[in-house]
């Protein structure tokens, strides 16, 4: 499945930081556009990523990891047993590294989500996968779509890249795809237990500081965020 928007890579310059300051590395980057010719030479028409919508769509995937956890915990019983997520709890030599359990789910066309408190891997047989960061909006690709072992910590994920020119088709459907489960999933709380259920869950998300989208506005937040994807509004 596409992208609305053509990609293409290119290498630039980007500064990344470090412990001891800001160097400039050399690395793919993927420009959300169309191509065009001038003065017989074939360019990109760059679409920059919004980087305020950017820092909203964190905002809302942290919230929503918040509200996987208070779903676990819901006082009539576990929502994503009940939906067909596995439980597998950390083995004793894990339990030092981790006290969380991993959920999995299976996806009717062969997808696994595999859901932590420090990301989402998302893998689809056809593509590959991806490991979306719970502070950070960038996911990184592999080849990989079914994890070997339960991520009990990020070094049990596999290694990690930004995608190459020949899979940014891949990486851009998975996105899209796991974008689209997460609304899915929300649209089904409301649903099946209600709006005010998952206000009450926020409840204690709400501690004075961080931000909290509201219970009401959690769908219509991500859908905006899927057609942000589609639109090439938030990779790069």
């Amino acid at each position: 499945m596409a992208m609305d928007y053509k990609c293409q890579m290119a290498i630039g310059y980007n500064w990344q930081q470090h412990p001891v300051g800001w160097f400039p590395i050399s690395r793919p980057y993927y420009l959300m556009g169309s191509l065009e010719m001038h003065s017989g030479r074939q360019i990109v028409v760059q679409k920059q990523p919004d980087e305020a919508l950017s820092k909203h769509a964190v905002t809302l995937l942290s919230q929503q990891i918040w509200c996987w956890g208070r779903d676990i915990l819901r006082s009539e019983g576990n929502w994503l047993l009940e939906i067909g997520f596995e439980r597998i709890e950390p083995p004793p030599e894990e339990r030092e590294n981790t006290s969380s359990s991993v959920y999995s789910l299976t996806l009717p066309n062969g997808g696994e989500i595999v859901l932590r408190g420090y990301g989402i891997f998302y893998g689809d047989k056809r593509y590959g996968g991806i490991f979306l960061p719970r502070y950070e909006f960038l996911p990184l690709y592999t080849t990989i779509s079914t994890l070997q072992s339960p991520p009990w910590t990020k070094k049990d994920l596999p290694a990690l890249e930004h995608p190459i020119e020949s899979q940014i088709t891949d990486y851009s459907a998975l996105v899209k795809d796991l974008v689209d489960w997460i609304h899915a999933y929300e649209q089904e709380i409301v649903d099946q237990l209600g709006v005010e259920y998952r206000r009450f869950t926020l409840s204690g998300w709400d501690d004075g500081t961080r931000t909290v989208i509201a219970a009401e506005e959690i769908v219509d937040e991500w859908s905006s965020i899927c057609a942000a994807v589609r639109e090439g509004l938030l990779l790069n």
